[in-house]
């Protein structure tokens, strides 16, 4: 059953709003912040100021361990990429002097794929595998690359080595096409290939993908269980509004605040919207 998220205001998310899929009576549960961020667009109109007010909000109170940004994080093909650059330096500098010591990954997306190299140059790989932060390697975080809307032979290599020993959390640009999906259709993958990503992923690790985040609709999506044939308890999630590029300015600007909580062998996350104008 699909679910639209609607505005709510921050809150701390506890083990009650965050308990883990079957947790014994005596476990004790660690509850491990993070944010997801998606297109700030960084270079266009008033992207950087609107991207510059945001951020502080999503590590202000209980500071995130970790933050996902899901691609066109800087409007870096605008002019041919004249000005790419400057667009990714100003969206570095404004992450680093934010985060401090709080680690981060950036996915690519769609404004970033003629520019790999100073992709690379600025935020690290386009698509890799790594412990996500305070788990002790018991979740991993998987970032891909289907920024042409389409995932490249790197990232479907990614999907088929996943094991039944982790769990994932995995974060793209495109959003997938799961049924009731309320992305206009052009900002959504095809179902052909919406098919071969959840096809690569090898049957064993299938209830190990916690949560899928994506992007580039310029909105915010969600369904929490039932996205795909044999994927019944992953959480799909859609957060592309973080800057000025098609993004109203009457509330639709936000982030997910999120929880990832491990309660022994088990591991389940939450995710909220959170409105920042």
């Amino acid at each position: 059953m699909k679910k639209q998220a609607s505005p709510v205001k921050k809150r701390t998310l506890s083990s009650r709003t965050a308990r883990a899929r079957t947790a014994g009576p005596s476990a004790k549960a660690q509850i491990i912040r993070f944010a997801v961020i998606g297109d700030s667009h960084v270079g266009y109109g008033n992207s950087s100021s609107i991207f510059k007010n945001l951020l502080p909000k999503a590590v202000a109170g209980v500071k995130p361990r970790f933050v996902i940004f899901g691609g066109d994080n800087a409007q870096a093909g605008a002019d041919h990429g004249n000005h790419a650059d400057a667009f990714y330096k100003d969206f570095k500098d404004t992450v680093t002097s934010t985060l401090g010591n709080i680690p981060y990954k950036a996915s690519i997306g769609n404004w970033e794929a003629s520019t790999v190299n100073l992709f690379t140059k600025y935020l690290g790989a386009v698509s890799g595998k790594m412990n996500f932060p305070g788990t002790q390697g018991k979740v991993k975080y998987v970032w891909l690359d289907c920024a042409l809307g389409r995932f490249t032979p790197a990232s479907i290599n990614l999907l088929t080595n996943l094991d039944d020993q982790h769990y994932y959390i995995i974060d793209f640009h495109w959003p997938l096409k799961v049924s009731g999906i309320t992305v206009e259709s052009s900002h959504v993958l095809s179902g052909a290939e919406t098919g071969r990503f959840f096809a690569s992923i090898p049957a064993k690790a299938r209830d190990k993908v916690l949560a899928i985040f994506t992007h580039h609709g310029h909105l915010f999506y969600r369904k929490l269980n039932n996205i795909y044939p044999g994927f019944t308890q992953t959480k799909f999630f859609v957060c592309g509004c973080s800057g000025d590029y098609k993004c109203k300015p009457n509330g639709d600007r936000g982030y997910y605040d999120a929880a990832l909580t491990i309660n022994g062998n088990q591991a389940s996350i939450e995710a909220f919207r959170i409105k920042a104008v």
